[in-house]
């Protein structure tokens, strides 16, 4: 027996290092290279790049090298782009457990960004749907950039003639997000009540339209000074989370798109009907573990004692849903807010600024100069371009 417990106490022992030795590597930061970066040679352009996990100084300007075209890509000018969370979360490597897949220690892609417009500049030998000078728009790695390359298989699409540039790069990953939400896991039909909690955020602005779009009775929770705005997007009734708590009302709704996570599971799933949903879009909590996997994972635990379906869902970004928005976006039913728009060489303030979390609808990137005119009856509300 004590020959079995020495086993068992070296295997244990074993586990322990091996564990402790997971941790430490995972949460280790590479240190940032210093000096300045050799230009490219040759043809190339701007990005913005990463090299090391950290806060938005790490994100810096570089000359490399134009993306080489694959003969099933298409080859896009970018003019505008736009950021996410998802961004400052690759950023920073947070949470931890998703380095294993992006790098441990630095990123393995130091490109940043994934949202895009733009104009198509060349395209491979075997593509049949985009030819050059075609305006599109969608979302792929390193769109922070003159230049991206994108499979024509993957998320791109034609961008509507009535929206602009920057309108249209805001779309991504919030739009597809908030469509997928509602539709695809919301199961949301016509008349049912919705209530999209965070509201007037990149996400919660798209999921109102959608909502409305859908034939749904919307109510939007957001903050006094975002009110109106939300109400301009369609939202038949406003919460105003600083004079009144959602989760006390005696209203039920069939579901919740949650997009900030602001109250228990608990709280939240007593203004659901019987049969209603949760789904959790995002979260507050900056825990450099698990981040918002924190509420889903408690989601999981607790669904099985209850009758109401609740959990988390990543966006699957392909060309029907994107397909989707855009015919939604030349009907007038669904326009892009943007709170402020930065000049390439900005985008560490652009993020700075997100992660603040108290960002109106998109924050837009200008990768190019050119004029860029408003659709007619726009529901944009731009701060200016800033350019420090």
């Amino acid at each position: 027996m004590k020959l079995r417990y020495r086993i068992l106490s070296s295997l244990l022992a074993v586990l322990a290092v091996a564990v402790i030795t997971l941790i430490v590597a995972v949460s280790r930061n590479s240190p940032c290279p210093t000096g300045k970066t050799t230009p490219h040679e040759g043809e190339g352009m701007d990005a913005i790049v990463y090299r090391c996990y950290g806060p938005p100084e790490v994100l810096r300007i570089e000359r490399i090298a134009k993306p080489t075209l694959a003969a099933n890509q298409v080859l896009v000018k970018i003019h505008a782009a736009a950021i996410n969370p998802l961004d400052w979360h690759l950023m920073r490597g947070e949470p931890y457990l998703m380095r294993v897949g992006v790098g441990i220690g630095s990123p393995k892609d130091p490109l940043f960004g994934e949202d895009f417009a733009g104009t198509v500049e060349a395209v491979g030998q075997d593509v049949t749907g985009f030819k050059p000078g075609d305006e599109v728009f969608g979302s792929g790695g390193g769109s922070l950039a003159e230049y991206i390359a994108v499979q024509e298989s993957g998320a791109i699409v034609h961008k509507p003639a009535n929206v602009t540039f920057a309108e249209a790069s805001g779309v991504g990953i919030a739009g597809v997000t908030a469509l997928q939400g509602l539709r695809d896991i919301g199961h949301l039909q016509a008349g049912q009540k919705v209530l999209i909690n965070g509201a007037s955020g990149g996400v919660g602005t798209f999921a109102v339209q959608i909502a409305k779009a859908l034939g749904a009775h919307v109510t939007g929770v957001c903050s006094t000074r975002n009110v109106e705005l939300v109400k301009s997007l369609g939202a038949d009734h406003v919460i105003d989370y600083t004079k009144e708590n959602f989760t006390e009302r005696d209203e039920r709704f069939d579901l919740i798109l949650d997009n900030v996570s602001t109250h228990s599971l608990s709280a939240t799933r007593r203004v659901l009907t019987e049969k209603g949903r949760i789904v959790m879009v995002g979260g507050v909590t900056r825990d450099p573990w698990l981040g918002p996997l924190i509420r889903p994972i408690k989601a999981v635990l607790y669904s099985p004692f209850v009758d109401q379906e609740m959990g988390m869902f990543i966006a699957d970004m392909n060309p029907a849903a994107l397909e989707t928005i855009a015919a939604l976006m030349r009907e007038g039913k669904v326009k892009t807010v943007v709170d402020r728009e930065y000049s390439l060489r900005a985008a560490s303030a652009a993020v700075a600024y997100l992660e603040e979390g108290r960002a109106r609808g998109k924050i837009i990137i200008r990768i190019r100069d050119e004029p860029d005119v408003p659709a007619e009856g726009s529901t944009t509300a731009r701060v200016g371009l800033e350019s420090r």
